[in-house]
């Protein structure tokens, strides 16, 4: 054996070659180099490097910047993701021999040249964020990375369904749209990808967006102490950064680049009862008898996919559905709407009829051969639609109708990660990408949202003026547009249970604002406490479905006892008093992004306790109410109370913010506080929401020390009208300073439900109060949210309403300016 040995001089000088070979781009790490030539055109710089990679970095909008990166010239600039235009904006931009600076009257951006970065300050000179300088942006392979400076301190939030911490920090994450069934409490990735998230840090926050649908990894300090990143396995570097001094501000340019949902059905806010699966029809008609016997108030049943014949899609199972569209008529008179599952495998048989039709119009994924992929799933070997191609979603759209003719108003689109026997779909077929054809890598996360958009505008084009409503499973970013997304096969246990709050407060953050998890939890049993403060959870939740799985115990309210089937009457029924609240909370939504369940780190992002895990569960249900969530079986729970003041729902006792307390834990009763200054809309309580309510709206005000306003409204909760100006809509301001609280002049031409407003003064302590200058007569009256579960409450029969005394008043609700001053 020979043994050479090198001298120390020409080892180092030997590493110091190879790692100016790594960044020349000649070895296993291509860089993204030295800048060497700048073309400024307008709003947008164009850059190459000395490795020949292209670059542009563009003023989106004053606060949005967006830059891209490929090894070669920059393609067309496509994307299911992003549907804003760039706005003008005043951006000054000037180059030196070391920079490029780009000043908007919101942000600086400076682009290093020796090596390219990219770095975001504030107008006065604070670092947002910034390339980490050694790092920057680099490609092994296909995949490229760019990284990022950790801030001290610097918190992360967002992504969407992931699982884990409010906070990020610490953790990594990857992007790979996956059917999850009974996913653990810590399990990565899940069904939906949304590559967006906040970076939070020394009174600081933005945004960025990773618009790249390959699998995608984000590391926020994961297995390193040196930088966040973001990457994908293929395609561009392609990112728009966001900034804001409010974070809700992010969340509304991040859905202005990436759409709202429209507002949905009323009837879709209801509760909606749900099993795998409710047949024969029959047994439908007996769970809707049965909520109504027991005035439990709801809006729909779904059905799950034993409606199918031998799951096939576009079937119904003669033998268990004889008349599906005498069935879901009676549903309808008995104020329900019917909702099925929608499976985007389609059977390969000879014979069937969405197989032949989809056969002939050749709208199938496909191997580079040509031949059909073909993968197994509920009704054996299927082939699955090109919903990535026009063609695909034009026949998927024709195929909806039958669903319309049989007087169905929902479709759940589930298995739609692509789920297939085996889970491991081969990344050599082919989709069509709207003309950049593309593989599975690239079309797999896409592929659910647009299954949801098919679904979507297949509904729209048959019943054009009636607002379908839409569930998926698996989805991208966008897919608020088309669909409200749950958090797929979760397990009936305490810990899914606080999980699923932490996942809808995620996807809030999001940009998406229609959300839910299945309550009670989908796979195995809860016990009749978990279950019953699941229920009450639910209650505040954006879409309110319970469901469970096949050969579980049944999950309706009365199936866990008398006791149990109270307190969900009770939370169920709050939940429709609070429909305008809730319904309001929706418009806002479909105007600016912001979500119905909110984190509290959208409204105090600063402060460090929301991220505590002790607390980072708790969470704002509109603007109004703080909830409290508890795992079941507990008597006692520490609290945080955000800054200002909290005021009890049941009792009026008012806490201090700023302060953490521990508090005792009533079965029958979810803690829930209301902040100071609110203003919350109730009606009376309906079985279901295409009953009347009485002719009064009542307005709750909570006297505080800061203002507060709050946009009412009202429309027919089914069509399109409201887009030609049939709605009702004012803004109700409380102004602390004045001791004032003004009904705005009403818009809209829509009539409201409601002639007559109830205003309830809670806190405000014998209040004298006039009414555009004229003295207002106020009567004692009782607020009162829930009843209490008398029969198991020996106090209950000399109780009859938890609640305390107000003051209240009646005035017509008159469409002009209405000013109360007190």
């Amino acid at each position: 054996m020979k043994i050479t040995f090198r001298p120390i001089a020409a080892l180092m000088a030997c590493t110091v070659l190879s790692f100016a070979a790594v960044g020349q781009g000649n070895g296993p790490i291509r860089q993204v180099g030295k800048v060497s030539d700048v073309n400024i055109s307008g709003q947008t710089v164009n850059l190459t490097t000395d490795n020949n990679n292209h670059i542009q970095v563009s003023v989106y909008s004053p606060t949005v910047v967006h830059v891209r990166m490929d090894k070669q010239p920059l393609a067309e600039d496509f994307s299911y993701a992003v549907v804003g235009k760039p706005k003008q904006a005043k951006a000054d931009i000037k180059q030196s021999n070391e920079e490029v600076t780009i000043t908007t009257d919101s942000l600086v951006t400076r682009i290093s040249k020796n090596p390219f970065a990219v770095a975001f300050y504030t107008k006065d000179g604070k670092v947002i964020n910034r390339d980490e300088q050694g790092l920057t942006t680099s490609w092994i392979g296909e995949e490229v990375t760019t990284y990022k400076e950790m801030q001290e301190g610097e918190r992360f939030i967002g992504l969407g369904e992931k699982t884990g911490g409010l906070d990020r920090r610490g953790s990594g994450y990857t992007n790979w749209n996956t059917d999850a069934y009974g996913y653990g409490t810590g399990q990565d990735p899940l069904y939906t990808t949304i590559p967006f998230y906040v970076g939070i840090h020394h009174g600081l926050n933005y945004g960025i967006f990773f618009d790249n649908s390959y699998q995608s990894d984000f590391n926020f300090g994961a297995s390193n102490d040196r930088f966040s990143s973001f990457g994908a396995q293929g395609g561009e570097m392609d990112y728009y950064f966001i900034y804001h001094t409010k974070l809700a501000d992010i969340i509304t340019s991040y859905t202005d680049l990436t759409g709202r949902m429209d507002l949905p059905p009323l009837w879709s806010l209801g509760y909606q009862q749900n099993r795998y699966s409710y047949y024969p029809d029959t047994e439908v008609y007996r769970i809707a008898q049965t909520l109504r016997e027991k005035k439990i108030p709801a809006d729909g049943i779904t059905l799950d996919i034993h409606y199918m014949d031998a799951y096939k899609l576009f079937t119904w199972d003669k033998s268990r559905f004889a008349n599906p569209a005498e069935m879901n008529k009676k549903l309808e008179e008995m104020g329900f709407k019917t909702t099925v599952i929608v499976d985007p495998g389609i059977k390969v048989e000879e014979g069937y009829g969405a197989y032949e039709r989809g056969k002939k119009d050749d709208i199938f994924l496909k191997y580079i051969d040509g031949e059909n992929y073909t993968g197994q799933v509920w009704p054996g070997w299927t082939h699955f639609p090109d919903y990535t191609s026009n063609d695909g979603r034009e026949w998927w759209k024709k195929e909806i109708k039958f669903f319309a003719e049989t007087g169905v108003d929902g479709f759940w689109n589930d298995m739609n990660e692509i789920a297939t026997w085996g889970q491991k779909m081969p990344n050599n077929i082919l989709f069509d990408y709207d003309g950049h054809l593309t593989t599975h890598k690239e079309g797999r996360n896409v592929y659910g949202m647009q299954m949801a958009r098919a679904s979507y505008e297949g509904a729209r084009q048959h019943q054009p003026n009636q607002r379908p409503f839409l569930l998926s499973r698996a989805g991208f970013s966008g897919s608020q547009r088309y669909t409200a997304i749950w958090t797929g096969d979760n397990r009936s246990e305490d810990s899914h249970m606080m999980l699923g709050i932490r996942l809808l407060n995620s996807m809030g953050v999001s940009g998406v604002a229609f959300s839910a998890m299945d309550i009670g939890g989908f796979t195995g049993n809860p016990s009749i406490g978990l279950y019953a403060r699941w229920i009450q959870l639910g209650a505040f939740t954006p879409y309110f479905r319970n469901h469970t799985g096949v050969n579980s115990k049944s999950s309706e309210p009365w199936a866990y006892g008398e006791e149990v089937t109270e307190i969900a009457r009770n939370f169920i029924s709050l939940r429709y008093k609070l429909m305008p609240y809730i319904y309001s909370n929706f418009y806002l939504a479909s105007q600016t992004g912001q979500p119905l369940m909110r984190t509290l780190a959208i409204d105090y992002t600063h402060d460090p306790k929301v991220y505590n895990g002790e607390f980072d569960t708790q969470y704002q249900f509109g603007k109004s109410f703080l909830i409290m969530p508890f795992e079941s079986g507990k008597n006692y729970g520490k609290v945080y109370f955000p800054q200002g003041k909290w005021y009890n729902l049941y009792t009026g006792q008012v806490e201090q913010g700023a302060n953490e307390k521990i508090i005792p834990i009533e079965y029958s009763k979810l803690p829930i506080y209301v902040k100071e200054s609110s203003i919350i809309p109730m009606q009376s309580l309906v079985q279901h929401t295409s009953e009347k309510p009485t002719d009064t709206l009542t307005v709750h005000i909570y006297k505080g020390d800061v203002n507060n306003s709050f946009v009412y409204y009202e429309d027919d909760g089914a069509s399109y009208d409201y887009q030609k100006g049939d709605y009702y809509k004012r803004t109700i301001s409380y102004d602390a300073r004045r001791k004032t609280i003004t009904f705005d002049k009403v818009e809209g031409n829509y009539s409201s439900n409601f002639k007559n407003i109830k205003v309830m003064l809670h806190g405000f302590d014998k209040a004298k109060v006039k009414t555009n200058g004229k003295k207002q007569d106020l009567q004692q009256d009782f607020a009162s949210f829930i009843d209490p579960i008398s029969r198991f409450d020996p106090q209950g029969t000399s109780n009859p309403k938890i609640g305390y005394e107000v003051q209240s008043f009646v005035i017509k609700n008159d469409k002009d300016k209405i000013t109360l001053s007190y």
